[in-house]
């Protein structure tokens, strides 16, 4: 699972992340602990602090005293607004500026991306 070219504290953010999306680690939730997830991933439990800490930045953990980290209330909607504003900026943009360079309108782009849905 950690072979990303990304950092392994990121690769550590981004699965726990995706767990909240999915609904694997709901909201109020108990996430797994620093020295399970290190000793789980085989790695230094500082990294994946630094990756939990990225999370709790965020807002989308939040630690409980004594308790261990807990799924923040909200946190599903930020991932998800989170990478809908990434999406957006890597594909969306992109495509529409090329679509525009090809002399391309909106209703073309639409007709494209349907017959692309269909298809698949």
């Amino acid at each position: 699972m950690l072979d990303d070219g990304k950092p392994i504290f990121q690769q550590i953010a981004e699965s726990i992340a995706d767990g909240v999306l999915a609904g694997t680690y709901p909201e109020g939730t108990q996430v797994p602990s620093t020295n399970e997830l290190a000793a789980f991933h085989r790695i230094n439990p500082a990294t994946v602090g630094k990756g939990l800490g990225v999370l709790v930045d965020r807002d989308v953990l939040h630690k409980r005293r004594g308790l261990g980290m807990f799924v923040s209330a909200g946190a599903r909607q930020r991932v998800r607004d989170e990478r809908t504003a990434a999406f957006r900026a890597a594909f969306v943009a992109p495509l529409l500026t090329e679509a525009r360079s090809l002399g391309l309108d909106l209703e073309d782009v639409h007709r494209i991306i349907d017959h692309e849905g269909s298809a698949s």
